[in-house]
């Protein structure tokens, strides 16, 4: 058995995992404007209500830089106040077992890979549509990390007027229209036709960055996560209206693009991290 953890700014998420499932859980909201020792501390409490003899090992994904090596993370993202935390060490001297720290959308794509719509695939990407855009890549069947865990941040690339993340996640709703995505998502489900548009246009940009991965990585499936992903009936029609400008027809064909379905699948992935 192992634990694996999603820490996120918003909330801290983990699990004991065994045989791809997870028997015991535990969420709490992350002190994310605390000090880096209350947030340290926050892990260490919600670990002890579930460590137990039989923990072979622990897999932690955190939203932020990492040297995966090391087990060091920098400037995570919504965590302030954690600039560099030598988050393997720590955690290693406080448990006695190991633990291994990796990106979270790379954990996001390894409990795809394994536990989710990417079973059975070798070559997949798990992008990750919601406060920021991000992905994981599964390259041969392995998570391919780059140095720094920093080959999936898709969203970073120059789009437009900003990068793909300004019209991909939640803040292209917030900034182009002065609503919420989950706003857009209520209104369009009442059949609003401006909210309708709003998606379609959305569909528009998602399509763009869907053609970005097929040129980067061309993989055999592509799995959307976050928030944004919930809409996906709503923004589809335009996404592959634009994925089918695509200058390699026969890519488009065979990649697969599915949904991602399982609420826990990061957990699941950090624990398969060791």
């Amino acid at each position: 058995m192992k634990i694996g953890i999603d820490l996120g700014g918003t909330n801290v998420r983990m699990g004991i995992v065994s045989n791809g499932k997870i028997i015991n859980r535990v969420t709490e909201p992350c002190k994310a404007n605390k000090p880096e020792e209350a947030v340290i501390d926050q892990l260490k409490g919600m670990i002890r209500q579930l460590i137990n003899q039989d923990i072979e090992s622990i897999g932690i994904g955190v939203p932020s830089v990492v040297d995966a090596e090391r087990g060091i993370v920098y400037n995570v993202a919504n965590i302030p106040s954690w600039k560099e935390v030598h988050l393997k060490d720590i955690l290693e001297e406080e448990f006695k077992i190991p633990v291994s720290v990796n990106n979270d959308c790379n954990c996001f794509a390894l409990g795809e890979h394994y536990y989710g719509e990417g079973n059975g695939f070798n070559n997949l990407v798990a992008v990750a549509l919601g406060t920021g855009v991000g992905a994981g890549i599964i390259i041969d069947g392995k998570l391919y990390n780059g140095d720094n865990t920093g080959a999936g941040e898709i969203g970073c690339l120059p789009y437009l007027e900003y990068d793909y993340e300004s019209y991909c996640s939640s803040s292209y709703f917030v900034r182009e229209h002065g609503i919420t995505g989950k706003e857009a998502f209520d209104k369009a489900s009442e059949g609003d036709d401006e909210a309708l548009m709003i998606w379609k246009e959305a569909g528009h940009h998602i399509g763009n960055l869907m053609k970005v991965i097929l040129f980067a990585y061309d993989p055999s499936v592509i799995i959307m996560g976050g928030s944004i992903s919930n809409a996906y009936k709503f923004f589809a029609p335009a996404m592959i209206e634009t994925l089918n400008t695509f200058p390699y027809p026969e890519t488009v064909k065979k990649v697969e693009i599915r949904i991602s379905k399982k609420e826990d699948i990061s957990i699941l992935g950090a624990s398969v991290l060791y």
